[in-house]
């Protein structure tokens, strides 16, 4: 796919982006509505925020499975300048910085120099699920679905790096990936992670997702994977790497994703926060797939209850259900462990006994012994929202 054909099925796709989003009730207020569904390149059924830059959130049914499968997995860039064609002939990898020597990869060089790893990893959005934090704080509005999870193939970051030779003194490692802001005086999307992270066996730079090359909305045609923390790391068209001696300090390290330093990791609204730190490490979580929000039964149906649970790399123990409103709780069944940082399905039968309106609730426990809570504590960045799950069912 070239760039003019990139943006062709862009337009295609956003021509009816105007009847969705956002309606005025007759008091002429905004009110939210649910975004359209629609169709960008390598993608489909997926929900509109924005188009430029692409921010798409898959609808809560399609995590009624393990595999998050390419065409329906979220999307969120921060810049608007996205990659829509990259020459691998000509593309490569840099690493610069404090190594003991400058060196730039090709794709054909990174998957002939370096050993080949797999292994299932959630990706998810820092601020999936800030919908339901009250009040709402700024940004996107996500739901249940910037998130997802596929099988990532690559190689080591450690061994591109030893490759390049970390130098005494070396304290962090950021990146950049292609895509750009549309005005010099927006700040470019650069991260860096301490170097004893970077060396984690599990931290691998992608090219391949679900078996296929990584889709450009994904990231084509390398991604930063590190698993077990939220997306705001897996920096996405990876094509310079730089070892620094000192921490890096823009825009992205000093003021964006930052949370409370506190137990919590929260705040009263308005209330100023006296320490901040880095948002990494994901937390334990389920959502109910299925069934649909406000479906209906009948008294007596066996309906099955089913969704996905993940959390940091622990695994997964148990996922409770409650049809009771949380008075009782039933473990469900639990599908096959994939890996540990990996989506783990669930599922149980229950029977509708009495009619009315039906709170279902979902609840994770990992094998920390970690639980998800009842409520989440606020904080201003919207970030981390891991509170059981709920959906209401009509029995008649």
């Amino acid at each position: 796919m070239n760039r003019r054909d990139f943006f062709k099925g862009l337009a295609l796709s956003g021509l009816s982006v105007g009847l969705g989003g956002y309606i005025s009730n007759s008091n002429g207020q905004t009110v939210y509505n649910y975004p359209l569904r629609t169709n960008f390149p390598e993608k489909k059924n997926l929900i509109l925020y924005s188009e430029r830059p692409p921010l798409l959130e898959t609808p809560r049914e399609f995590f009624d499975r393990a595999i998050t499968p390419n065409e329906l997995f979220f999307v969120r860039w921060h810049l608007s300048d996205i990659p829509t064609f990259v020459d691998l002939k000509s593309w490569r990898l840099k690493i610069n910085g404090n190594v003991n020597k400058h060196v730039e990869l090709s794709m054909d060089e990174l998957k002939t120099k370096f050993e080949p790893v797999s292994f299932y990893a959630v990706l998810q959005c820092s601020g999936n699920g800030r919908n339901f934090f009250n009040p709402k704080p700024k940004g996107i509005h996500w739901n249940h679905g910037a998130m997802g999870n596929a099988l990532w193939t690559g190689i080591r970051l450690k061994d591109v790096l030893e490759y390049a030779g970390i130098r005494t003194g070396s304290i962090e490692v950021a990146f950049n990936g292609l895509d750009k802001a549309p005005y010099p005086e927006t700040p470019d999307y650069i991260r860096s992670f301490p170097v004893e992270k970077c060396l984690d066996e599990s931290v691998i730079l992608a090219y391949e997702m679900n078996g296929e090359p990584i889709p450009y909305l994904n990231g084509f045609p390398l991604r930063l994977i590190v698993p077990g923390w939220y997306a705001t790391h897996w920096i996405k068209s990876v094509s310079e790497i730089t070892v620094l001696d000192k921490p890096l300090k823009n825009f992205w390290m000093e003021k964006a994703y930052k949370l409370p330093d506190n137990e919590c990791e929260c705040v009263k609204p308005g209330e100023k926060i006296k320490k901040k730190k880095v948002i990494t490490t994901m937390n334990v979580k389920s959502i109910i797939a299925k069934p649909k929000e406000n479906a209906v039964f009948r008294v007596g149906d066996t309906v099955k209850v089913s969704g996905v649970a993940f959390d940091y790399g622990s695994g997964i123990k148990d996922v409770l259900v409650s049809i009771d409103g949380g008075k009782s709780w039933k473990r469900a069944n639990l599908g096959p462990e994939l890996g540990r940082y990996s989506f783990r399905e669930w599922f149980i039968f229950v029977k509708t006994e009495t009619p009315g309106n039906i709170t279902v609730m979902s609840r994770a426990v990992n094998k920390d012994g970690h639980m998800q809570p009842f409520k989440v504590g606020w904080n201003p960045g919207g970030y981390k929202w891991n509170a059981i799950d709920t959906i209401n069912i009509t029995v008649l």
